[in-house]
């Protein structure tokens, strides 16, 4: 029989480290440009699957919170405002505070979960539940 160092040791070897460093996950930057009065985030969707969201409700907040009307065409979101990359990237950033990390210990793996009229954010990292104040 092995004494339990060793099996401690082999346990060590044998299980997946989990990265612990705050850098393992960026908030992505909206990309974009202008067409007239228009502008074009290009990335949108980008975005939204890095922050692993569904498009419609991260659509829902970013025209709530930008106040601007506006559509997807393809890949890309078309808002009807000229409205700045740094007050999009400010939204975005918002956003990920609010709906995709954990208040609990910061970490991104999370998902929104619905009961009743509710909204929480669930995080699969440490368990922790938690409501989601704004109303989309």
């Amino acid at each position: 029989m092995n004494s339990y160092e060793e099996l401690l040791e082999k346990a060590y070897t044998e299980v997946k480290h989990s990265d612990t460093s705050s850098k393992r996950f960026d908030i992505p930057k909206a990309e974009g440009r202008f067409e007239g009065k228009k502008t074009i985030i290009t990335n949108f969707f980008q975005i939204a699957s890095y922050l692993r969201r569904n498009p419609e409700h991260f659509q829902k907040f970013m025209l709530k919170e930008i106040a601007a009307s506006g559509q997807r065409e393809g890949e890309r979101l078309v808002l009807n405002n000229k409205i700045p990359s740094a007050k999009i990237n400010q939204k975005v950033e918002e956003y990920t505070k609010e709906f995709v990390l954990c208040k609990e210990c910061g970490k991104p793996d999370t998902e929104i979960l619905k009961e009743d009229r509710m909204s929480f954010v669930h995080c699969l990292a440490c368990g922790a539940k938690h409501s989601v104040v704004s109303k989309i």
